[in-house]
């Protein structure tokens, strides 16, 4: 698969070690503009400061398992996607499996079927990677995304807790089959 696909005048290439600041930034004001209004400020800079740091985002681009796709219009980095497979996933830990487990898109971006095209992009991994489905997890609150998806060919097929600062939230866990073979 080529690291980089052309969309518009946007592409998405594969992330590297040296993209880590830019990840950072990235990933704190994406994950902020998606969540902050439904979260309280306390639980929000806790998982933040977690989940979000220099040292944490470079084990996960160093990680083999895992994968990061940055979009970027020009010079600018306006959206990225995580991908994991076998060890790596947050859940599951399917061989034969998937996981998206983060598309972000700088809020001026979204809606501009920038996601479809990234959902797209996962798919066409897994299938390089002959998986059989793609999976991912979405917060059982956010509608918006749940349709997202159902709409892109996934399916809800459980749920696991997500600890997010002092509450427990719930993730439903969606799934999209992956053909590989024509019959």
């Amino acid at each position: 698969m080529t690291n980089i696909l052309l969309f518009l005048n946007m592409e998405i290439i594969k992330a590297q070690a040296s993209d880590v600041d830019n990840l950072l930034k990235l990933s704190w004001r994406t994950f902020y503009e998606s969540f902050n209004h439904l979260n309280t400020p306390g639980n929000m800079e806790f998982y933040m400061r977690k989940a979000f740091t220099s040292d944490k985002l470079l084990s996960e681009l160093l990680n083999p398992f895992s994968e990061f796709y940055l979009v970027k219009e020009g010079v600018d980095l306006i959206g990225y996607l995580k991908v994991n497979k076998c060890s790596a996933q947050s859940d599951i830990h399917d061989d034969h499996s998937l996981e998206i487990e983060r598309i972000y898109i700088d809020q001026p971006y979204q809606g501009k079927g920038l996601g479809a095209k990234l959902l797209d992009f996962a798919k066409a991994r897994a299938k390089e990677l002959e998986l059989e489905y793609v999976w991912l997890g979405v917060w059982e609150v956010n509608s918006d995304a749940i349709r997202f998806y159902k709409r892109h060919g996934f399916d809800i097929f459980s749920s696991h807790p997500f600890v997010f600062g002092d509450e427990v939230q719930t993730d439903l866990l969606m799934k999209c089959k992956i053909v590989n073979r024509e019959p």
